[in-house]
Order: C-alpha cells, then sequence, then structure tokens
C-alpha cells in the first residue's frame, strides 16, 4: 500500500479533481470512468461521485495508493 498526503488550500477538492491533482489520472475522463466503475473509495466505501466533495482528514483509495487529504500549513 502507497501512501500519498495531498495538501489543498480550499475547504474541499472534488474527487475527480483531486485524481487528477494526484497525477493518477491524466483527463477528467479518466477520472469518470474509475469513479463509475466503483474503482475508487472514499473512506474505505466504494464511491461513484465524482463530485465528491473530499475534504481535510479524507482518505481516497484508488487500486494500491492511498491519498489523505490534508490542509496547507
Amino acid at each position: 500500500m502507497k501512501k500519498q498526503n495531498i495538501t489543498i488550500t480550499t475547504e474541499f477538492i472534488k474527487l475527480q479533481d483531486l485524481l487528477k491533482f494526484a497525477s493518477l489520472v491524466g483527463t477528467g475522463g479518466e477520472a469518470k470512468v474509475l469513479i463509475q466503475e466503483g474503482a475508487v473509495s472514499v473512506n474505505d466505501e466504494i464511491c461513484t461521485q465524482r463530485g465528491k466533495k473530499i475534504r481535510p482528514g479524507d482518505e481516497v483509495q484508488i487500486a494500491d495508493i492511498v491519498l489523505t487529504v490534508k490542509y496547507a500549513d
């Protein structure tokens, strides 16, 4: 399992934008397909909403990669 911290400066980031920001997908279309296929989980629950608001403290998992979202210090 590979863990990666993602730092945001806003209140939240949409799930599809997080996947692009973390360079896990190249386009929003790729993110949409992965999310709709159920390949992404948020806080250990499968999420099929690409616009889901991801806030600091949330964990997003895709394959063997876990993204932890944090606020900028």
